[in-house]
């Protein structure tokens, strides 16, 4: 099991460890509903330093970029950061991931924990115009700074102006003393807040540094198990569950960032898959009748026919009703249709609505 830089610190504040991506990660410190609910209405830290950081580097590294990603990354310009996907040869996905351009022949690549090196040899495989690709995951912590009151939390430690960032942006500078760190206004709850990457040798003092200054506000750890129930509340795409090698970015109701306007891993094949038109899609449902809908539970139209699968569910904790996604025949995946989860033989009555299941 691989550990992060912060992994004594975890175990110091009792958290419970599990097995996550090769990384021995904390689940949860004080239980996660109320984690959550931190996140929520004020303001958490999550150690997401498994995440996985490639840097390109050269004249052709937009071009390889653009090579291997479904969204047009000739768009970004400095400090702007780029949601998109790996596009595999045969309609699948490789890989979601987020791009940051750091200057015109310099980005950053930020990619799943579990597919790290399976990303790192698809990205070299189309490396063939000496694009310098240096892989900095193992050197590289990333904290993930999330809720409403994350912007006041840290704006003591650093002067850059956090409250005036845009989504999607990020800026480089001096964070709790030390330079060179990398804060992005990204997450994946939907709370807003910032994402801070750093050298391994800063971790402890950048985590205290947060801690201290985010104390008046009521600051808390968080772990992978609220992470999970933040980002599906918000309809948010998790690789292995939702999206994987077997799934279109088209059914996925990924098509805002797969743009026909270049040339891309199988651009051509999708390209068609969007005349012809997808025959299933991933949809959002609640449950209407009691049940919690689980990954890879069946989803049946009234007869018991089997018109899909659960992909991922749980009880949201600030909706209070289980909700969940999965792809259905698209005949069923229209806003209000009812459907219903097989859960222990039973047909559990649920209906389609569109994500975000949590509106701000």
């Amino acid at each position: 099991m691989k550990t992060t830089a912060l992994t004594d610190v975890h175990i110091k504040l009792g958290a419970k460890m599990v097995p996550f991506a090769g990384y021995k990660m904390p689940v949860q410190y004080a239980g996660i509903n109320a984690e959550h609910d931190t996140v929520r209405k004020s303001v958490g830290v999550f150690d997401v330093s498994h995440m996985g950081e490639f840097i390109l580097k050269g004249d052709k590294a937009l071009d390889l970029i653009q090579r291997v990603t479904s969204n047009d990354a000739s768009k970004l310009y400095d400090g702007k950061v780029q949601y998109s996907c790996l596009p595999n040869e045969d309609g699948g996905i490789v890989d979601d991931l987020l791009v940051y351009r750091i200057d015109e022949k310099t980005y950053m690549l930020v990619v799943n924990a579990s597919n790290i090196e399976k990303d790192w040899n698809w990205i070299s495989k189309y490396n063939t115009e000496g694009v310098d690709m240096k892989d900095i995951s193992d050197r590289t912590s990333l904290l993930a700074v999330q809720g409403p009151k994350a912007a006041e939390a840290l704006q003591s430690l650093t002067d850059l102006d956090l409250a005036s960032m845009e989504y999607y942006t990020f800026k480089k500078g001096t964070f709790a003393g030390i330079d060179n760190v990398l804060v992005s206004a990204t997450g994946y709850t939907g709370a807003g807040g910032f994402e801070i990457y750093f050298d391994n040798a800063n971790a402890e003092a950048i985590w205290n540094a947060i801690f201290k200054a985010g104390e008046p506000l009521g600051i808390k750890p968080i772990g992978l198990g609220a992470r999970d129930t933040l980002r599906l509340e918000m309809g948010f795409c998790l690789y292995g569950n939702d999206i994987d090698d077997k799934t279109s970015p088209l059914e996925a109701g990924l098509g805002w960032v797969t743009k026909f306007s270049k040339e891309f891993t199988n651009s051509t094949a999708l390209q068609q898959q969007k005349q012809e038109g997808i025959t299933k899609k991933l949809v959002g449902f609640e449950m209407i009748e009691r049940g919690i809908p689980r990954q890879h539970y069946e989803i049946v139209d009234a007869e018991g026919n089997t018109i899909g699968k659960v992909t991922s569910g749980t009880q949201s904790p600030s909706l209070q009703k289980a909700i969940g996604l999965g792809y259905v025949n698209k005949d069923f995946a229209k806003e209000d249709t009812e459907i219903f989860i097989k859960i222990r033989d039973n047909k559990v009555k649920a209906k389609i609505v569109k994500p975000p299941f949590y509106k701000n």
